[in-house]
């Protein structure tokens, strides 16, 4: 089992640290969380990481009260980008699908999530409630990054237009939208040649597809209509499996 991830929002450095004297203090939430919930105690191994890369690996000197972890930082390192790096823009789903979709996606892989309010979605983030929405998808991209031991968390855009999608693709090295019409003449995402580096991206539709406007926009900025198998996913799987078949393709996963 890999040691347990921890996030703060300054990681030190080890330099400055041992100047100070004495150990690091993981307190609030995660020093709650460390010591009260998984109980962590001497010698035992956790990660501290900024979510942006940048991370340490401690060992536990002890604990105080109940929301105190005590640790001796043994290393800070920058785990660099991946590449190619992989966005998925995922159609705004129903209910609590768009975190589910958000978990999955983090603990599989992907680097960036990026909400669209696509024509045919039932949900639309409006006012609080979309500010609320999204900060229900950045939170959930933070826990799913800790639960699956990164320390690189997927970046969770501001809500896009169909519009932006494009600006979006048009910049990509790779971009498709993933589209199970038959009749349209989707090609098999399995078989698409991929970079090597660079950036790919890839389009969720909602429930009721993606609309004919919106895949001639798409199109029209050089992304193509792709499918993933014989069965239909719902929007809430398909950026989750989509990822990890490029994953595997691009060689991230050996």
């Amino acid at each position: 089992m890999t040691a347990p991830v921890f996030v703060v929002e300054d990681l030190p450095d080890l330099p400055g640290l041992r100047a100070s004297g004495g150990p690091y203090v993981l307190d609030g939430p995660e020093g709650r969380h460390a010591v009260s919930v998984k109980r962590l105690r001497a010698g035992e191994e956790v990660v501290l990481t900024d979510g942006a890369g940048r991370h340490a690996l401690c060992e536990v000197v002890g604990t105080e009260g109940k929301d105190r972890l005590l640790l001796h930082l043994t290393g800070v390192s920058e785990e660099p980008p991946e590449s190619p790096r992989i966005t998925v823009v995922q159609a705004l789903p129903k209910g609590d699908r768009g975190e589910l979709a958000v978990e999955t996606m983090t603990e599989t892989g992907v680097d960036a999530i990026v909400p669209w309010a696509a024509s045919r979605c039932v949900t639309q983030w409006r006012g609080d409630r979309g500010l609320k929405a999204l900060a229900k998808w950045r939170a959930t991209a933070r826990e799913a990054g800790k639960q699956s031991r990164r320390v690189r968390f997927p970046e969770v855009a501001d809500a896009a237009t169909s519009k932006q999608v494009a600006a979006l693709l048009a910049k990509a090295d790779f971009a498709a939208v993933l589209h199970e019409d038959r009749a349209y003449g989707s090609e098999p995402l399995a078989t698409a040649e991929l970079p090597a580096e660079g950036e790919i991206v890839l389009v969720v539709g909602p429930e009721g597809g993606v609309s004919p406007e919106e895949l001639a926009l798409f199109e029209g900025a050089g992304a193509k209509a792709y499918r993933l198998g014989r069965t239909v996913l719902r929007t809430s799987t398909a950026g989750t499996a989509a990822t990890a078949l490029l994953l595997g393709r691009t060689g991230r996963w050996s």
